[in-house]
């Protein structure tokens, strides 16, 4: 039996408020609904876990409903109706999203009963299911940041990249994390937009190609090949001249080549000094270290960075593989972000995988690899040498196309 949950509908159908209200109940769940607008708004409450909201309604239609919502900063999961177009009802959830809601499916009249069920059922399952804690966000001073930069609190935590045709790990994205004494693991949210404010922002990129380049011999597989080492690097760091040379003589120092490191370029920080960031891109384009540009597809000059920008890699941001199976849109974007990735002779890694679903898509579009929760969470560097002996054994053991679905461990 399902824990119940309170879900409150609107639709100026009755029989259909009927339909849902009839549904929720065989499933364990409280629901009411209602065809007045205010009166919907009026039963709010905090027990309420889920909205379904008609869009086309006569006299305050969902559009301006939504707007209500966002104003009240409501925080209850939302499902749309409606049988207007698709191509609205995607334009509505983004609507709602920049409203600050959140959306988590929606229903296209006329829709067959069977669907009602499995939203409604997916939603009983989730109101069943122990909830997880939400990332706190946590307040620290200047002083607190730049200790954390003297000391190297920073630490990394490594997310695998898997070759979608072979399955094989090809590379490893080193993510940071500030390991602060007193409050735990900080999460970059937290902490970027300061270290940029105090100008510290190329410090951490050093302590983290540093740190690196040290584990990347830790990662080598049995046949003594390293995968491919990718970290950003800030828009400032890209504006030095000395860049190309310095970060060179480092990946040198420690034996590594520079064929294995990927430098991922951020789009939406490109390209304020046009002339000294293409000098410094072509340096070290030139130095055989490899660029990504990450993120593709969240910046606003999509098409003058990829003539700009030397790069060799094209990360498709996770906002848009995550909702290819429920948006034409954004499965179309996905797409034909592949296609011109490999026109101009790109590798295109998609951020964000968690299904097999998701992965089969990409494969079907021909994506070169992918990073995600599917595989691995970002583990610190000894998790992921057990991660990667653990995914190794059985990638071997079962070298069939479905293998990567097999051996996708978390």
């Amino acid at each position: 039996m399902m824990t119940p949950g309170s879900i409150l509908a609107i639709d100026d159908d009755s029989d259909i408020c009927d339909l849902i209200c009839a549904t929720a109940e065989e499933k364990g769940l409280h629901c009411s609904a209602t065809t007045s607008a205010e009166r919907f708004l009026a039963s709010i409450s905090p027990d309420t876990s889920l909205l379904l909201i008609d869009l086309i309604m006569p006299e305050m239609d969902g559009v301006e409903l939504l707007r209500r919502l966002g104003e009240r900063g409501c925080k209850v999961n939302i499902v749309l109706m409606s049988g207007v177009g698709k191509r609205i009802m995607e334009v509505a959830e983004e609507l709602a999203h920049a409203h600050g809601l959140f959306t988590v499916g929606h229903l296209q009249k006329p829709f067959r009963a069977a669907e009602l069920e499995a939203i409604i059922e997916k939603h009983g399952r989730s109101a069943a299911a122990p909830s997880a804690r939400p990332r706190s966000r946590v307040t620290v001073d200047d002083g607190d940041v730049r200790r954390a930069i003297d000391e190297k609190e920073f630490v990394l935590h490594y997310q695998p990249q898997i070759d979608i045709a072979s399955c094989a790990v090809v590379g490893v994205e080193a993510l940071a994390r500030w390991q602060h004494p007193d409050l735990g693991l900080i999460f970059p949210e937290d902490f970027i937009a300061r270290l940029e404010g105090l100008g510290l922002i190329d410090q951490l990129g050093w302590i983290v190609a540093r740190r690196g380049l040290v584990d990347l011999s830790r990662f080598k597989d049995r046949n003594g090949v390293a995968p491919r080492l990718a970290f950003n690097v800030s828009a400032s760091s890209l504006a030095d001249l000395k860049f190309p040379d310095n970060l060179s003589a480092l990946i040198a120092g420690h034996g590594v080549s520079p064929d294995n490191i990927n430098l991922e370029i951020t789009e939406s920080g490109l390209i304020k000094e046009l002339a000294r960031t293409l000098d410094v891109l072509a340096r070290l384009r030139m130095k055989r270290i490899h660029l990504s540009i990450d993120d593709f597809g969240t910046g606003y000059s999509m098409m003058q960075q990829l003539r700009n920008i030397p790069a060799t890699e094209l990360k498709i941001d996770r906002s848009f593989v995550m909702k290819m199976l429920a948006s034409d849109r954004d499965r179309v974007m996905v797409q034909k972000t592949i296609e011109i990735g490999h026109e101009l002779e790109m590798r295109v890694v998609a951020e964000g995988v968690e299904t097999p679903e998701q992965l089969e898509i990409l494969r079907s579009c021909g994506c070169d690899t992918a990073q995600g929760y599917l595989f691995s969470h970002p583990l610190p560097a000894e998790e992921l040498v057990r991660w990667l002996s653990t995914y190794r054994s059985r990638a071997t053991s079962r070298p069939e196309r479905s293998g990567i679905r097999l051996v996708a461990a978390r």
